[in-house]
């Protein structure tokens, strides 16, 4: 086995490298970056090989190694960092009720909410905040905006 190593040298940094790429995506998720950089250093290290630029001996690839490992490091190391923090932008889950349209019983403003039955359960109805009513009166018909738990945003129908 390690003759076989020796003799395809490059062919084995590259096989490394692009393991430790898999392991760093598959079992860590991007979270240690430190298989990710050794990992480019390896497949670095067998490109060089392969062009001839590095010889064929493990001298010369320990070396490359852990200096294209660095490298890689020294460059990647505040981008990766800037995407594991950055936030994830918060969406507006879509859902059932959206659209879902009926009309008031009692009056509601922006400051008093109402409530209304559906599917047998008391929902309180507030105005959202994309209206442009302060005020909705009974038996006015609303269409909900969004819905969260237990809540209906509604606006008023035709606005």
């Amino acid at each position: 086995m390690i003759d076989y190593i020796n003799a395809h040298m490059s062919g084995f940094w590259v096989a490394a490298g692009f393991a430790m790429l898999a392991a760093e995506v598959l079992i860590f998720g991007f979270t240690t970056l430190i298989l990710l950089f050794a990992g480019i250093g390896a497949i670095a290290t067998g490109l060089l090989m392969m062009a001839g630029i590095l010889p064929e001996t493990w001298v010369a690839g320990v070396s490359a190694f852990g200096i294209a490992t660095g490298i890689s490091a020294v460059l990647l190391w505040q981008p990766m960092r800037k995407m594991q923090t950055a936030a994830t932008p918060q969406q507006q889950q879509s859902n059932d009720f959206d659209g879902l349209e009926f009309v008031l019983e009692q009056a509601i403003s922006t400051s008093t909410p109402g409530k209304h039955r559906y599917s047998g359960i008391d929902w309180k109805v507030v105005i959202d905040d994309s209206s442009e009513h302060d005020e909705i009166a009974a038996g006015e018909r609303v269409r909900v905006a969004s819905a969260e738990v237990g809540v209906f945003r509604v606006v008023k129908k035709g606005s």
